[in-house]
């Protein structure tokens, strides 16, 4: 787990370095300000109030504790395990098999699932997804992909300005004036890094709520067996590609929600399935969460 944390904070730190060497560019230190308190404003907003949002764009619906009386059972036992406060939890009426969880802290959290996971999985399945989605809980990984959503912003407002600064030609850095190629080419690649590097912060997160699962369910394999049914799945009922509004989402479900293309699995918020799955099986062969 130690592995994958530190890979979070290495991505965070070189995001972050992008964002000086862009504010640098365009207006030293005072650019750096305006774009980083704009982006906090925008994100801000989004960390507050995301959950809400989220769940009313699935039309999530209060999981009744009666009917689902053994997955308020199974989440009580984790979060007992894990020193966290009980979600919220919430069904969404679809075929699709999926699940996440939202909220900006582990006092004001939820754990989404459909009805289509509930049908696919056993509970020893299903228990393994929710110790993975209750991990991103513990670990606060609302609060880390906000901070790089926050920098990334940051970055593409910034790297907006200075396309607009290399068309016009009117940027002077010192007393030399800038080249405007080169604060093109920087405009053109800075945002598409930062995008990348955000990407590869999700896949770093998702791999560590993978092991702190399996370590607090103490059966990687059942959320193996979980990953590998939800994959195929997604072929048979998944989200219309087309559907745009839904695509900023994504990144929440236990398992990319579109039916994934070849090139699209280059920006995918999640790792390949299959490495996810052989990662959890080496965690059981060496037997280190035993």
């Amino acid at each position: 787990m130690i592995i994958n944390k530190i890979k979070t904070v290495l991505l965070l730190a070189t995001l972050s370095g992008l964002l000086l060497m862009l504010g640098a560019l365009f207006g030293g230190i005072t650019g750096l300000q305006y774009a980083f308190i704009l982006a906090l404003i925008m994100n801000g907003i989004a960390y507050f109030f995301s959950d809400t949002i989220v769940l009313r764009l699935y039309k999530a619906q209060p999981m009744d504790s009666e009917q689902y009386s053994w997955v308020y059972a199974t989440v009580h036992e984790l979060t007992s395990k894990m020193g966290i406060p009980m979600p919220k939890l919430w069904i969404i009426k679809t075929p699709m098999a999926n699940a996440f969880a939202t909220g900006r802290n582990p006092g004001h959290a939820s754990v989404a699932l459909t009805t289509g996971i509930m049908d696919l999985l056993s509970k020893d399945e299903l228990r393994g997804v929710l110790a993975h989605e209750l991990s991103h809980i513990k670990n606060r990984d609302i609060l880390i992909a906000t901070i790089a959503a926050t920098v990334a912003t940051a970055i593409g407002y910034l790297a907006n300005c200075l396309q607009y600064a290399a068309y016009w030609g009117s940027l002077t850095n010192g007393k030399r004036r800038a080249n405007p190629l080169g604060l093109l080419l920087v405009a053109i690649f800075m945002p598409f890094a930062a995008m990348l590097i955000q990407l590869a912060i999700s896949r770093s997160r998702e791999y560590l709520a993978d092991e702190t699962g399996a370590y607090y369910s103490q059966d990687p394999l059942s959320l193996a067996s979980a990953l590998e049914k939800l994959h195929h799945n997604i072929s048979v009922a998944h989200l219309d590609n087309n559907d745009t509004h839904r695509a900023s989402t994504a990144s929440l479900f236990i398992v990319y929600p579109f039916s994934a293309r070849n090139w699209l699995k280059l920006f995918s918020t999640h790792p390949p399935l299959e490495a996810r799955i052989a990662h959890l099986h080496k965690l059981y062969e060496k037997n280190i969460l035993l």
